[in-house]
């Protein structure tokens, strides 16, 4: 199976939990990765610039009407829901916040599911609440794969246990383990 884009959503925990992440995929790896970080209103991008040198690949806050290219890492914005049309670019909206976020996880989730349908993997970390959980079933449901933190290595196992609870997942690992399965599906597109 082809994947065409990589979906994550994190909250608590979340910086540490992504500078695993990014310090270790090489950089050669293809897959575009779409990521909802809960974060205050007003934050500045300065959390972006920190991962960004983590990071052997292209990192950057998500632009409206932005097409999705391989081989980058998007953030969505603060205070903006995060969403992928089906002709694989960015919107945003600052509809009501889901599950206590804007930018929310089960937006994001969901509109990738339904642009990407079985070519979409979703992949829920470390977090506080149960935002990702609806959108990790939608991805479920539409063919895609899900992996999710597994809950004794997350900083905060709450999303994760909820996001368990929720599916039948494809893969709960470790941040490591996490990385290295990406890496290797990365690798079958060539």
């Amino acid at each position: 199976m082809q994947y065409e884009a990589i979906v994550i959503g994190v909250s608590s925990g979340g910086m540490n939990a992504l500078k695993i992440i990014f310090s270790s995929l090489p950089v050669d790896f293809n897959t575009p990765i779409i990521i909802v970080q809960h974060l205050g209103a007003h934050s500045d991008s300065q959390w972006i610039k920190l991962l960004n040198k983590k990071s052997l690949l292209d990192l950057k806050e998500a632009d409206e009407k932005e097409k999705i290219e391989k081989g980058k890492i998007y953030i969505a914005p603060p205070n903006y829901h995060l969403l992928i049309e089906k002709d694989k670019t960015f919107s945003f909206t600052i509809d009501e916040r889901v599950s206590f976020a804007r930018p929310s996880i089960d937006v994001l989730f969901e509109s990738a599911a339904e642009a990407y349908k079985n070519k979409l993997i979703g992949i829920i970390l470390t977090g506080s609440n149960h935002d990702g959980t609806g959108g990790i079933k939608r991805i479920k449901e539409l063919g895609g794969l899900a992996i999710i933190q597994d809950p004794k290595t997350a900083e905060s196992p709450y999303m994760p246990k909820s996001a368990i609870a929720a599916i039948e997942s494809d893969y709960i690992l470790s941040l490591e383990n996490i990385v290295a399965l990406l890496i290797k599906i990365d690798k079958q597109k060539e």
